[in-house]
């Protein structure tokens, strides 16, 4: 089976990461088998040596008919391969004995031995040679139980059939680590091949999402799997938030486009009517006076529009730090509306403002903007002779705005859309509802740019209670220029 591996896949630099760990340790197996094969093979060969020098020692007798030799080596009694060579010294110095295929020089005895072992090459063979100094009693028949006598013991043995021991072993390890590579490989890319299935079924249903097919249900393979469960979740987070952008930014486009149709109608009839016949100048004035109204409605709903959109492209972008002091941003939105108060007979009630510093991180701008939309809602839904109450508290580390009106509510069904941009209660979206239904989305989104909370409590016939908490400026911002208030 062909797998397509690109180069640069994960599955292709996972098969080369694990093939090379595979050689690494192949290479270190040959390594460390040579020299475990090396020291077994020497040290039997060792042991070997010892026990022909034990038996050399044991040719070794009393000569009785040379009187002027005490011992001799009797070479009848020598079981040796023919490839050794051996030379047997007595304790003066004579030789008592060589094999025959010796060409070596007599070793120095004045001088101490360098090692118990030696590498000697002798005609062109590599011999590994044991100098022993042996001690043997010799006729032990004799009074006083014998003689005791020292001997000097050369013994070599070719070291070529226990290098290649060593050879074929550690062949053997090298040939079996290339062996296990070439299974293992092609063994690891289709095991990796079939291990990625369920990410190649996700990344699959994931590509059949467009604008038009929100529809993605994840393999249960994925999500099963501890490493793609994750990745599942937070691609169909993503879907979730993008579908319901991609369906608000739809829904602002067509309530917008049905607000600012609906105020070029009302211009455009209002118009038409003044043309339709002769009419005094009264009449023109107040026909332009109804027009000029509704040019002004329409200008509020396109900054409004553009405010939002700018808080909402701000959100999404670093922007310079600013901060603004919301105790002072309240008393001046508390003066500029007490006219607006009046006029409907609504009676504003602060409270005690904190004696410490509330700052907050927004703009004078867009914290007056806050506190306006808000009041301003409060005041439409407010009946006359009724009151709203303001309360600024601060903690450790937050600051909370309480508006609290007692008009007609909010029914339970309407609260959770009421930050919906173009979302307003009565549907008839005449200019009698009072606004453009763009406030509280700017509330909303002026809020959340600034990490804080806005919620809307409510109960039909007895008020609405609008909580905002927004967190205080850090100590790095405090030190920055307050945004002016005025």
């Amino acid at each position: 089976m062909k797998l397509p591996i690109h180069p640069r896949s994960i599955a292709f630099r996972l098969i080369v990461a694990v093939l090379a760990v595979e050689l690494a340790s192949a290479v270190l197996v040959v390594v460390l088998s040579y020299g475990y094969e090396r020291h077994s093979h020497f040290r039997s060969f060792d042991v070997m040596l010892h026990g022909r020098v034990d038996s050399i020692l044991g040719a070794v007798q009393d000569a009785d008919d040379h009187p002027q030799d005490d011992v001799m080596l009797v070479q009848s009694d020598l079981h040796v391969p023919p490839d050794d060579i051996y030379q047997v010294y007595a304790a003066n110095g004579r030789l008592l004995g060589r094999s025959a295929n010796w060409q070596g020089l007599a070793p120095d005895f004045s001088a101490p031995p360098r090692g118990l072992y030696s590498r000697m090459i002798v005609n062109g063979r590599h011999y590994r040679v044991l100098l022993f100094n042996a001690s043997r009693i010799i006729d032990v028949a004799e009074p006083g139980g014998g003689k005791l006598r020292q001997f000097t013991i050369l013994y070599g043995a070719p070291t070529e059939y226990v290098w290649r021991a060593i050879n074929g072993a550690v062949k053997f390890y090298a040939v079996g680590s290339l062996l296990l590579l070439l299974v293992t490989g092609p063994l690891i890319a289709w095991l990796l091949h079939r291990g990625l299935l369920p990410l190649r079924q996700l990344a699959a249903l994931a590509s059949n999402v467009s604008v038009d097919s929100w529809q993605f249900s994840p393999p249960a393979s994925a999500r099963l799997t501890p490493e793609l469960a994750p990745l599942t979740q937070a691609i169909e987070s993503v879907l979730s938030r993008l579908e319901a952008s991609f369906l608000q930014q739809r829904a602002f486009v067509s309530d917008a486009a049905h607000e600012l149709k609906t105020a070029v109608a009302v211009i455009k009839s209002s118009l038409q009517l003044l043309g339709v016949k002769r009419r005094t100048a009264e009449e023109y004035k107040a026909g332009l006076e109804r027009c000029l109204a509704d040019s002004l409605r329409l200008e509020e709903i396109v900054a409004k529009m553009l405010t939002l959109a700018r808080l909402e492209s701000a959100a999404s972008s670093p922007c310079t730090p600013s901060i603004s002091e919301i105790a002072e941003c309240l008393r001046l939105t508390f003066t500029e509306l007490q006219t607006v108060a009046t006029l409907r007979q609504v009676l504003l009630v602060a409270g005690a403002l904190p004696a410490e510093e509330c700052t907050v991180p927004l703009t004078a701008e867009d914290c007056r903007l806050l506190l306006s939309n808000l009041l301003l809602n409060a005041l439409q839904h407010s009946p006359p002779a009724s009151k709203i109450e303001v309360r600024l508290t601060r903690s450790s580390d937050a600051v909370e705005l309480v508006i609290e009106d007692h008009g007609e509510g909010i029914d339970p069904q309407v609260l959770p859309h009421v930050f919906d941009r173009f979302y307003r209660g009565d549907p008839s979206r005449t200019r009698a509802t009072g606004g453009t239904g763009l406030g509280l989305a700017i509330a909303r989104a002026i809020v959340e740019r600034a990490g804080g909370a806005i919620v809307l409590a409510s109960q039909p016939g007895e008020g609405t209670t609008a909580t905002v908490r927004l967190p205080l400026a850090s100590e790095d911002s405090s030190s920055l220029p307050k945004s002016p208030s005025a």
